[in-house]
């Protein structure tokens, strides 16, 4: 509903709580010797895969860190919003905060601080999807009880807080539309403001406290860059990883890459054309995907096959595309581009419906739960890129259709058959002589001293082996 522009702000009582914890901020920085402004290229170490464990609860977040990402070498996990945000069984109900206390339905402060800490502990970095262009849509109590009106946040933001445009976004060739107005009618914050700025860099210096490693910063393309790069230069740990969902649009006003000298850039163009090349053309294209397709460079690149919304908008495949599906995942695994996403969700027929069981997750596969993080032919992947990092394509190999194998370099080799029948090729790697295990079915692999080794491949079946694993 539209409503009169607010033209001016009105002055407001300092928040002198706020003030101190910026300033204390500020202090343990200098102190600290952190760089200012510095972004951090595709997530820091060995292990760049991210399991993204959408409306889980943190508690079984935890115990899947656990027993299932630390083990398979996943370097990050990503959770949904912790803030608290409005009532109501649907899963974007999480992505209305209405305060940023950590009081949401999938736990609370110390359960997101246990998950924290055992995540740690077993070898996987903390990414928190973290919702700063906006509050909500309406009025009410939210998930920790705190009493709310759409442009009113008790003890947080109050109108003056808020941008003067109350109306929807509408017009996508418009710079100010798509950045002062309301992305789905959802109250959008005035992060031109130092106050907006302050409280936003405070709610995610006080994660960084509990030891999150990264964020990624939904609606980012409603947020001009500039503001984004003022609140990353807020934070305790200015470097700290982060990833930014701006979607491309063809001849849009706002564009991924300017987001690039903030943190890496989510790249849809990535996902939306791994649809169209399994379902519709052939995967012999694929031979220079990435930045030779006019991408983001690979190393502000994050890459997915699908997330929560692409999965249930049509715009991307998802787990109800099968072969396809997996395939593709196994793909962008073993291709250097980007840094990856493995969108783990539950099943859904109505696309509003929030997780099964409130988000506890008592076992995959088991109450809805899809688990595509450990899919034997995905999360057999995440190995082989760990082992293969750093290393570019080599022999590339394709049938003119939808059968292809490439090399990277010395280290791995992997194989996808997309065609309807078996494919029987004699393969050329760089890979020393030696017997390999496919990771893919658990079979052992001879590579003769020419670097070859000769595979049938059934219809829509992959084969990977890497330099380290000879055993199966």
């Amino acid at each position: 509903m539209a409503r009169t522009a607010i033209t001016g702000k009105s002055p407001r009582t300092p928040r002198t709580v706020l003030a101190a914890t910026t300033a204390l901020a500020a202090v343990m920085a200098v102190s600290l010797g952190l760089p200012a402004g510095v972004a951090e290229a595709s997530p820091p170490g060995t292990k760049d895969v991210t399991a993204v464990l959408f409306e889980w609860k943190y508690d079984s977040v935890a115990r899947e860190c656990t027993n299932t990402l630390g083990p398979a070498g996943y370097g990050y996990v990503q959770v949904s919003p912790p803030a608290e945000h409005v009532q109501g069984s649907q899963w974007w109900t999480s992505y209305q905060p209405v305060s940023y206390k950590i009081a949401g339905r999938l736990g609370d402060r110390a359960s997101f601080q246990n998950m924290v800490n055992t995540c740690h502990a077993a070898g996987v970095k903390v990414v928190v999807d973290t919702v700063i262009n906006h509050m909500s849509a309406g009025s009410g109590t939210g998930t920790g009880g705190s009493s709310y009106t759409k442009y009113d946040y008790p003890g947080l933001y109050s109108v003056y807080d808020f941008d003067d445009c109350m109306s929807q976004v509408t017009n996508y060739q418009d710079r100010w539309n798509v950045q002062h107005c309301e992305l789905v009618g959802l109250a959008d914050l005035d992060t031109g403001e130092d106050y907006v700025r302050r409280t936003i860099a405070g709610y995610m210096n006080d994660l960084l406290t509990l030891g999150v490693d990264g964020f990624r910063i939904d609606a980012a393309k409603h947020i001009p860059a500039d503001d984004l790069a003022n609140i990353k230069s807020r934070l305790t740990n200015p470097s700290v990883y982060w990833k930014q969902e701006v979607i491309y649009g063809a001849n849009e006003a706002v564009q991924p890459s300017e987001y690039t000298g903030n943190g890496d850039v989510q790249e849809f163009r990535y996902a939306y054309d791994l649809k169209r090349v399994f379902n519709n053309e052939k995967l012999a294209y694929l031979s220079n995907f990435g930045e030779g397709w006019g991408y983001l460079s690979s190393s502000v690149a994050g890459v997915f096959v699908d997330n929560h919304d692409t999965e249930r908008n049509g715009s991307t495949l998802n787990y109800k595309d099968g072969a396809n599906y997996t395939l593709a995942n196994v793909f962008m695994l073993a291709y250097p581009y980007g840094a990856p996403d493995i969108n783990s969700g539950y099943e859904w027929t109505d696309t509003d419906a929030g997780p099964p069981n409130g988000g506890t997750v008592n076992a995959c596969w088991q109450d809805g739960w899809k688990c595509q993080h450990a899919w034997p032919e995905i999360i057999r992947m995440v190995a082989f890129r760990n082992a293969t990092r750093g290393e570019p394509v080599s022999n590339w190999w394709d049938d003119g259709n939808n059968a292809i194998g490439f090399g990277r370099g010395s280290k791995g080799y992997v194989a996808i058959n997309h065609e309807t029948s078996s494919v029987t090729h004699t393969y050329q790697t760089s890979l020393p002589a030696g017997t390999y295990c496919n990771v893919q079915n658990n079979t052992p692999v001879t590579v003769n001293s020419s670097g070859q080794f000769t595979a049938t491949l059934g219809s829509n079946t992959a084969l990977a082996i890497y330099a380290g694993k000879s055993t199966c």
